[in-house]
């Protein structure tokens, strides 16, 4: 059975009551140690604040002292793109996946490599709600644009799927992709086909969801098949965890899960 790979973990009393505020941008992530907001995605991954939690986030496990750790930021932020729960209902002119966030590279004096994911909150400021370990996010959006020139590359969450989109041809870009469409890929028609019969009993307001099975994002993997989860929830989550200066250096990571 196939599963996600990543998961991203919360601590601290009320996490997810001021998830909703923070995600409804009725609560600004101003707490100590957060960034202040910022006008771009770039602004927001690159201030002095967030290198310092990067630092510590770096220095998890002693991999390396955090005065030591000397976070930098790479490249241009990305659009990050997760199927959307509208394409999945057959939505006229739906597109297969909407942005969820965007990421930022940021690599640290050992090496190690990290995304950060920023979000625009109802005031419009961009802030950093997510730090996940790799560049999964920078590097398929690379991979996709070779690919497909001028495709757009969205992620599956349920199985950790990554493909590009161009017209009606879908391409897989990672392992689990190729499982779920084929290695030559598929076209969009046959790929809506597949997502609905394997998310379409489940999205939002379904039957599935009001009994409290969808809509959120569980903490633990979730097997091919379940609710249609987006980055969303995951994003409010983290973001409140920001917000109330909870992040630490186990907070979020990303993990291989079997």
């Amino acid at each position: 059975m196939t599963t996600m790979k990543m998961r991203v973990r919360a601590t601290g009393a009320g996490l997810l009551s001021a998830a909703a505020l923070v995600a409804l941008g009725a609560v600004p992530a101003v707490a100590a140690g957060t960034p202040p907001p910022a006008p771009t995605p770039e602004q927001a991954a690159s201030a002095p604040a967030t290198l310092d939690t990067l630092s510590r986030f770096f220095a998890r496990d002693g991999a390396v002292a955090r005065a030591a750790a000397r976070p930098r930021i790479e490249g241009a932020s990305v659009p990050v793109r997760v199927l959307s729960p509208d394409f999945v209902a057959g939505k006229a002119g739906a597109p297969v996946a909407r942005v969820e966030f965007h990421a930022s590279k940021a690599v640290a004096s050992d090496g190690q490599t990290a995304s950060l994911w920023t979000a625009r909150g109802a005031d419009g400021a961009w802030r950093v709600v997510n730090i996940a370990t790799g560049d999964d996010e920078i590097r398929y959006a690379a991979q996709g644009a070779r690919a497909l020139p001028g495709g757009i590359v969205f992620r599956e969450p349920q199985i950790d799927a990554w493909y590009v989109q161009k017209g009606v041809k879908v391409l897989p870009l990672d392992e689990d992709a190729v499982r779920a469409v084929g290695r030559n890929g598929t076209s969009l028609g046959t790929y809506r086909e597949r997502v609905v019969k394997a998310y379409g009993d489940k999205l939002p307001d379904s039957a599935y969801a009001r009994k409290g099975a969808a809509g959120g994002y569980a903490t633990e993997p979730a097997a091919h098949g379940d609710a249609l989860v987006t980055a969303a929830s995951a994003t409010a989550a983290v973001g409140a965890a920001l917000a109330l200066g909870l992040i630490g250096a186990r907070a979020w990571r990303r993990r291989d899960a079997t």
